[in-house]
């Protein structure tokens, strides 16, 4: 059964070649989805990689969990199922949508409004 890696304070330069060569040597990789930033198309630092089987997975963790790989150390583990996301704003954690105003749309919004 495939097994999906965590790999995470990757280099920005760090390519999915570089990513799949090193991988390759803990067993068959599958896939490897290097993150990047949707707007500039530039690196997170982090990765997924698909591993052949729960054996070549435990062995690319202990192999690659705490390398050096372009001046940094390496976090490797198994990736965890996604979380549920809101589509709003959540102001626990800081995120969520806002115009490049800072108002909402409409005539409902708050901010600078006329009346």
């Amino acid at each position: 059964m495939e097994v999906k890696l965590y790999v995470g304070n990757l280099s920005y330069d760090t390519t999915e070649d570089d990513i799949r060569t090193l991988f390759t040597q803990a067993g068959t990789v599958s896939e490897v989805a290097l993150i990047k930033d949707r707007d500039s198309g530039a690196s997170k630092g982090f990765a997924f990689v698909t591993m052949g089987s729960q054996d070549e997975a435990k062995k690319a963790i202990e192999q690659f969990n705490g390398r050096s790989l372009g001046n940094r150390e390496l976090t490797v583990n198994v990736a965890r199922p996604r979380e549920e996301r809101s589509g709003g704003y959540d102001s626990n954690r800081g995120g969520g949508y806002r115009s490049n105003s800072g108002r909402s749309g409409g005539r409902s919004g708050g901010g600078n409004r006329r009346y």
